[in-house]
């Protein structure tokens, strides 16, 4: 049973009491907890150039024994639109002080500012499954990683690595990236619901400007453009070096990689598997429906070796939400939606169409019940309302409700969040 512990204390830190934060962030992490000069000090960049209110921690007797922090953000709605997020990340509680409801009062504060604010949603990354579903959220995105047994793919090497729409893949240095990069991915994850959005501090990070890793290498980058010049694909990936008998055995593991076409992602797939002597590509998190495997000739060269949740959403604003996105079927239905935080449950009526939606309060009949979490699990076209109601966390109050909300919410193609924060 959780006991409130009212002598510790809950609050956002102050600058001086970033590094004991840091090192509670380590411990919770299973990360060496005293922090390197070198990650302390962009850490602390990253503190005071941020929203310092949003870096909350827990404290006994002045020690600090829970971590959590938010940042701006914001998602890509079906369709398009973006909307203002609440990400959280750094969630930690030291191992001495668990089941206090420390994790539960940090929760609370920092959704509700988020709420203050006019967030529409809270987005997180979840560490482990079973933790987030009790304060609203819901996975909302999936991903899958792939390990490509390269010569098996049935890739001809003399051609694999020349695109065939006339398009050219250069290699690029990581200044390049920090040019080219952000136009790019602001073509991408406006046309990618589940994507969210990259700082200027991404970047660095990602380039080694900024190194929060003291064991930061610099990878490999290459560009790909289409035939009329327009920067279409961007890969950041690095070799592991590996002979034995002789032979070559490199492993390419794929740090990351944006493609706004398909030919971009057809071709940069292709030109990983042609590189001389890396026998195994790793893919790292990618969309359950990537491309990959299936711009290979043959796709059993292509493994999944993880499969998983990713994105989690937490509503803050079911109208907002709900009109936020756009809708391809046609068709009105009423939710009764359960918020035990009391943020945004109510009864609601959605009307949709290719128009648009729109979303009311009402009084009517509830047509599906359904929690918070689960809303958040469809609002992105992801999840089956069908399934969710044989699970029987929605419950069908009019026969067919579930099928019509299918049809309203799916998506063509699965939602998907590129990023880890």
């Amino acid at each position: 049973m959780t006991r409130p512990h009212p002598t510790i204390d809950v609050r956002p830190i102050t600058e001086s009491e970033f590094p004991d934060w840091l090192r509670a962030v380590n411990t919770g992490f299973l990360r060496e907890p005293i922090p390197t000069d070198t990650e302390l000090e962009a850490r602390r960049a990253q503190f005071e150039a941020g929203e310092t209110d949003r870096y909350l921690g827990a404290f006994d007797k002045g020690r600090c024994v829970a971590t959590f922090k938010s940042f701006t953000q914001e998602l890509t709605a079906v369709g398009g639109t973006t909307v203002p997020a609440d990400a959280v990340t750094g969630v930690t509680v030291t191992a001495t002080h668990r089941r206090r409801g420390l994790l539960t009062r940090m929760m609370a504060h920092d959704l509700a500012a988020a709420k203050e604010r006019g967030d529409v949603v809270a987005t997180l990354i979840a560490a482990e499954y079973q933790i987030y579903g009790r304060y609203g959220f819901g996975p909302a995105t999936w991903m899958t990683e792939w390990t490509v047994d390269v010569p098996r793919t049935g890739l001809d090497p003399r051609r694999s690595g020349i695109p065939e729409d006339g398009g050219r893949i250069d290699l690029v240095d990581g200044e390049d990236v920090r040019k080219l990069g952000p136009e790019l991915h602001e073509r991408v994850r406006r046309a990618q619901p589940g994507a969210v959005s990259r700082d200027e501090t991404w970047w660095k990070v990602n380039t080694g400007v900024v190194r929060f890793d003291p064991s930061w290498t610099e990878p490999h980058y290459a560009v790909y453009r289409s035939a009329d010049g327009e920067v279409d694909g961007l890969v950041s990936y690095a070799i592991d070096d590996n002979w034995h008998g002789k032979q070559p055995h490199d492993t390419l593991s794929v740090r990351w990689l944006l493609a706004s076409t398909p030919a971009a992602e057809r071709a940069l797939w292709r030109y990983l598997c042609s590189i001389d002597w890396v026998t195994k590509v790793k893919s790292g998190w990618r969309a359950p429906d990537d491309l990959l495997p299936f711009v290979l000739p043959n796709p059993r060269a292509a493994t999944a070796t993880t499969q998983g949740d990713w994105l989690w959403v937490r509503i803050l604003d079911v109208v907002r939400a709900l009109e936020a996105r756009t809708y391809v079927g046609e068709g009105s239905l009423v939710l009764e939606v359960a918020d035990r935080d009391g943020l945004t449950g109510g009864r609601y009526r959605l009307e949709a169409s290719a128009a648009g939606g729109s979303c009311t309060p009402t009084t009517r009949n509830a047509e599906l019940t359904l929690d918070i979490g689960d809303l958040a699990a469809l609002w992105l076209g992801d999840e089956s309302t069908v399934r969710l109601a044989a699970l029987g966390r929605v419950r069908e109050e009019r026969a067919g409700a579930a099928r019509l909300a299918d049809a309203l919410l799916r998506t063509s193609r699965r939602p998907w969040c590129p990023d880890m924060f």
